[in-house]
């Protein structure tokens, strides 16, 4: 399960983050957040922070630290995310496909639409993401194609 996470939005999803982290904090107890901005709704552009949230979670080298993107569409995020090696970014519109993300894909960050999809199904992605572990095996040998 995961430990760590480290969040990040653009001005879009500034909101939703910080709807999503008091969420997480009440539903995963044990679990260290570092909030990597925005600190407004000003406008700023999603990739900076993907970037920020990739290079934490990479840093960090720990199957137990994980990321949460958000930003209008979550496409933007998952897009930027992906390009860095290591990070297999999961752009998740339900929570089934939160769940799959994680089983047979082993996605270490979550991306998400705060423009598209409501606060509580958002709520009900996190929830399967967050607490969902890797199956392994023959997805392991998928994995270590990407």
């Amino acid at each position: 399960m995961v430990k760590r996470l480290f969040v990040a939005s653009d001005h879009a999803g500034f909101e939703l983050k910080h709807s999503l982290v008091k969420f997480i904090k009440s539903h995963f107890e044990a679990l260290e957040i570092s909030d990597l901005g925005p600190l407004s709704t000003d406008s700023v552009d999603y990739p900076d922070y993907a970037h920020k949230v990739c290079k934490s979670v990479l840093e960090a080298k720990n199957e137990q630290t994980m990321g949460l993107l958000i930003c209008g569409s979550g496409q933007g995020m998952a897009i930027t995310a992906n390009k860095h090696k290591g990070i297999r970014a999961a752009l998740c519109w339900t929570p089934e496909i939160a769940k799959l993300s994680r089983e047979h894909n082993d996605a270490n960050v979550l991306c998400l639409s705060s423009r598209h999809i409501n606060e509580n199904v958002n709520q009900e992605i996190v929830e399967s993401f967050f607490s969902t572990d890797f199956e392994g095996g023959r997805h392991q040998n998928r994995i270590n194609k990407i």
